[in-house]
């Protein structure tokens, strides 16, 4: 069944991240963090969280992701394993492998890949 507290991350705004990466960052390398996290430039190496990520409208994320929580509004190629629920909304595009407990497609969304849901 379809827990909606976990939806909660697709209503998070500016104010709830301690640490966004600008429009105008692009990063090369390893990404490690323990905090809600949003992205709204451009990534390419990999991404390992113990909180939430969120990509934003716009950002470009060339990587392999792995995180408790991901909004993926934005362009992502890569594998992402949110260890809780992945969330794809109608302006997100995924290109990989998604690995979670839920997974969420908005109507209008992008996705190409494999899609695993665990128990």
């Amino acid at each position: 069944m379809f827990d909606m507290n976990e939806m909660d991350i697709c209503d998070f705004e500016e104010d709830d991240f301690d640490t966004i990466m600008a429009p105008d960052i692009s990063f090369r390398g390893t990404i490690r963090f323990r905090k809600p996290f949003m992205i709204r430039g451009k990534v390419s190496g990999s991404i390992d969280a113990k909180s939430d990520l969120v990509i934003d409208t716009g950002a470009l994320v060339f990587s392999d992701i792995g995180a408790d929580r991901v909004v993926v509004r934005g362009n992502v190629k890569g594998n992402i394993d949110g260890r809780r629920i992945v969330v794809v909304t109608a302006t997100g595009d995924v290109s990989g492998n998604i690995t979670a407990r839920q997974v969420v497609l908005e109507p209008g969304s992008t996705f190409s890949g494999r899609c695993t849901m665990l128990k």
